[in-house]
């Protein structure tokens, strides 16, 4: 989330008036995560999301985007929902760019999660991917293995900059990364971003989840794998085995891995650290002049893959045969 669009009164208004939400009351934006320009709406009727699609969510994604959240909630799973005009419709456009409203989600993000709460993130993980079993669209992940070493590319003069060595340090793992990459995994619906601020919890309950502009269908073991980088890893590159273990079980417990699922998650997991260190990258190097955006480190990433270097089984992250 971010702000790259500015949006005025008279436009949000206009824009407002084809809804049944009420009269806008107030309305800020949210300067959190790197992607899409966002606000917090609120009117008489409520509190609302309003996003405004930027950068890589490309516009004829979308219908597979908010068609997904309705039917996860179908299913049970507890996330936004697109609200619909009068006419039915919920993709609209505002300050040329396709905009949607979606309804707010109570709870709070962890910023350093506790074991319980990785077991009850495990376990609505596994709940994602088998609500989205029956969904019947399809969406490739076009930030997989193979946009990788494209990515790197277009950063590689710069990455020394950041940090020396960096070119070299990300030469090595994509060679490995796109040697061994897996292939025939068991796959659907995955969320394909769910780090700790797009989970919310009340207490110690998770209550929902948000942001599925990056879901698509690729390997359920690849999601976990992004999920045990971005909760279970402080900062500085230290590894937490106990939240491991728990984040691992809680999703065993509604869907257990099989056994290419569980050789494979090393290599899935050092490939899910190389993506989100590729995609930061780029985005830390290509911040737009004037935009409310905070880019993420991307050498937290560096770090990340530091560990997964020296993994050398699923044990290491927690695993319990």
């Amino acid at each position: 989330m971010a702000v790259y669009t500015e949006v005025s009164d008279e436009a949000l208004t206009a824009f407002l008036a084809a809804y049944d939400i009420g009269t806008l009351l107030s309305y800020k934006g949210i300067a959190e995560g790197v992607e899409n320009t966002n606000f917090f709406l609120h009117t008489t009727a409520g509190t609302y999301i309003l996003t405004l699609y930027e950068k890589r969510v490309r516009a004829d994604d979308l219908p597979f985007f908010l068609n997904l959240m309705e039917h996860l909630a179908t299913r049970g799973l507890a996330c936004p929902q697109p609200i619909r005009n009068r006419a039915g419709v919920a993709l609209g456009e505002l300050c040329g760019r396709p905009a949607v409203i979606v309804s707010f989600l109570e709870g709070v993000s962890v910023k350093r999660p506790t074991p319980d709460q990785c077991r009850a993130l495990g376990g609505a993980l596994a709940g994602l991917h088998a609500a989205g079993s029956d969904f019947g669209m399809r969406r490739d992940n076009n930030l997989s293995v193979e946009a990788w070493g494209p990515l790197f590319r277009g950063a590689e003069a710069q990455a020394d900059g950041v940090s020396p060595g960096l070119a070299a340090r990300v030469c090595g793992d994509l060679a490995v990364v796109e040697a061994g990459w897996p292939r025939g995994l068991p796959s659907g619906v995955i969320h394909a971003d769910l780090f700790t601020d797009n989970v919310f919890f009340i207490g110690d309950d998770l209550s929902g989840l948000i942001d599925f502009y990056f879901a698509c269908t690729d390997a359920f073991a690849y999601d976990l794998a992004i999920c045990l980088n971005a909760w279970c890893f402080d900062a500085d590159g230290t590894f937490h085995r106990d939240r491991g273990a728990a984040l691992i079980a809680g999703y065993e417990a509604v869907r257990p891995l099989g056994a290419d699922e569980v050789a494979a998650l090393p290599i899935l997991c050092r490939g899910a650290a190389l993506r989100f260190l590729l995609t930061r990258l780029v985005d830390w190097l290509n911040v737009p002049p004037g935009a409310l955006v905070q880019p993420k480190d991307p050498l937290e990433y560096d770090r990340r893959l530091t560990f997964h270097r020296g993994v050398t089984g699923a044990g290491d992250y927690g695993w319990v045969e």
